[in-house]
């Protein structure tokens, strides 16, 4: 028994990627994120393979410009854990937009994409940039507007 018709499993070698650029001037983090990261997996195309690298390659511009509501922005902390005793590190929101602002995407984004060697191989597709200028205008990246 033949079913009508099978369901077609891309491989990376076969997948269409594109660049994207994305202003992230007065975004919210997490809204920004979300949609970065489902670009990077490549859920928006209908050819979409959980196991496969299909996504595209993404660009994000402005990073210094992004929000977090404004309660919010004084309550959340970054925590990391240096390996020596005591070691215990702590950062609020405003000092790692003032040190890193990139940090701050690259970090949202990587928490939405799966732990795992792809989601290591996706994660290197991701470019985060403080201001208006990159380094990618060869790649010819076609601007996305997620603001609507």
């Amino acid at each position: 028994m033949t079913p009508n018709k099978i369901t077609a499993s891309v491989k990376a070698s076969d997948a269409n990627s594109k660049w994207w650029v994305i202003d992230a001037t007065g975004m919210k983090v997490g809204r920004l994120a979300t949609q970065v990261a489902t670009l990077l997996r490549g859920k928006h195309k209908p050819t979409f393979t959980p196991h496969t690298e299909c996504g595209d390659a993404v660009v994000v511009i402005n990073a210094d410009k992004v929000e977090l509501a404004a309660k919010r922005a004084a309550q959340k902390e970054y925590n990391w854990y240096t390996g020596y005793p005591g070691g215990r590190r702590t950062e609020t929101f405003q000092e790692a937009m003032a040190r890193h602002p990139e940090r701050v995407i690259e970090r949202a984004v990587w928490g939405m994409l799966p732990k795992n060697r792809l989601g290591r191989r996706l994660y290197k597709n991701l470019r985060v940039y403080a201001g208006e200028a990159h380094p990618h205008t060869a790649q010819v990246p076609e601007v996305l507007d997620i603001k609507k």
